[in-house]
Formats: structure tokens, sequence, C-alpha cells
């Protein structure tokens, strides 16, 4: 590997950017591939590019045979975290469900009688205002967050701190009525109808869900959805 790259690579991994290294079996020659900036002295082409963005969004390398050539994908991903605002009943079935599926689980509430060691067993907790959790944890291009407390003086904090971050997931619980009330504080509050259209509100997909879990469940399927295959458009977000 040439310095020019390691140090590419290296500053990547300290960004906590996504990125797949592409190396030519064949030849040795590399690109390093960071959010559709490439680097390096292999040229991929449209096809090499298409399996690199497929390694990133499955979180596997693998190794492609292109035009004759065999091409290894390493991926970098940083490792996946999902932020809860909001110690609840969802939380608490949200909270393992979502370690299972490989994501570092940070529970942000305020309230120190909610957010508990005897509710949230082995889930790291923070009882900081949710901006200032945020703010302190940095969530990056490999973080979601969710809001459910039904509590605006604590769901609009930790939004507008979402928005202002690269988080790929952003979900808000709530009925289409209070989420056109909160649509509305976040316009007041200098957000534009693009960013606010990040966020998915009413959270979770449409599967029916009625109990803390099911709810639970609709949300980690629609995270898992925006991981894998990108956000939805804005009209075919469910309640």
């Amino acid at each position: 590997m040439k310095s020019s790259t390691l140090t590419a690579l290296l500053a990547l991994r300290s960004d906590k950017v996504p990125g797949v290294l592409v190396t030519d079996l064949g030849s040795g020659a590399q690109t390093l591939l960071r959010e559709d900036m490439l680097g390096g002295e292999l040229t991929l082409g449209a096809e090499g590019e298409q399996a690199a963005s497929a390694a990133l969004r499955e979180d596997r390398s693998r190794t492609v045979e292109i035009e004759g050539r065999k091409l290894f994908f390493q991926v970098y991903n940083p490792p996946l975290r999902l932020f809860v605002v909001g110690a609840v009943h969802i939380s608490q079935a949200l909270a393992p469900m979502a370690a299972m599926l490989g994501y570092d689980v940070t529970i942000v509430d305020p309230r120190q009688s909610f957010a508990t060691e005897a509710r949230f067993p082995n889930v790291r907790m923070t009882h900081d205002w949710p901006d200032e959790a945020l703010a302190r944890f940095g969530p990056d291009r490999r973080s979601a967050i969710v809001t459910l407390t039904h509590d605006p003086k604590l769901d609009d904090p930790a939004l507008e701190g979402a928005l202002r971050s690269p988080a790929f997931y952003i979900g808000a619980l709530g009925s289409r009525k209070t989420h056109g009330l909160r649509v509305e504080r976040l316009r007041q509050a200098g957000f534009s109808e693009d960013e606010i259209g990040r966020i998915n509100g009413p959270i979770g997909l449409a599967i029916g869900a009625k109990s803390p879990a099911e709810i639970a469940l609709a949300i980690m399927a629609q995270v898992t959805e925006t991981l894998r295959r990108g956000p939805a458009p804005a009209a075919d977000r469910a309640s």
C-alpha cells in the first residue's frame, strides 16, 4: 500500500466516514472510495463503482471479476450507532433489538427516574439534555437517531441536533397531527423543507404495529431499509 493511500485511509477512519479500498489482485493497484471521491491509481469504471457502492451498502467485503480483472473490495465502515431519545416502553424493546442488529445503543433522557439501570440493563445511558448529548457523541453517517418522548421540550432539541448531523436516519414518534405541529416548530426554528424532510414521521414502517415491541420492530425495519436502500421518498413514508 502506498503511503498516500494509507494516509487517506487513516483520515477516512478518523473522520468516521464510510469507505472501501479497491485492490486489483493482478497488478496490486489500489483506489480508495470515500463518499463518491476516488483516489489512487486504479480506474474502476461504472461497473466497478457500482460494486464498491454495493459492498459499502451491504457491509461486506468481496472479490469481483470485472472485465477480466479480479478486484477486492475491502469495506471500512464506522460502527453502527443508534441514539434513542426517551427512556420509554418502546425503548425497552428497541434497545436489545437494535443491539442484536449490530448497533451500539445510547439512551438519552434527562429524566433520571426513567433512564435507570433496572429498566435498561447493560445499555449506555446519558442524562444530558438531548441536544447536548448529541453534540457530545457526534452522530455520523452510520448513526440513526429516534425521538420517542412525545414531549417537544425533549424531542425538538434532539431533532434540531439530528438535522445538523449527517445521521443516515432520523425518526420521530407521534401521529400525523403531532408531526405537523413539529414540522411547523422546526420551520420557525429556521430549518428548510428539505432538511425537515429527512425526518421519518410518523416513525416506522406501516405494519399495523400496536404494542411497544411491535412499534420497535417497525422502527428497526425502517432503519434497516434506510441503511441498505437509502431514504424513501417523503411521500412514501407511512405511519
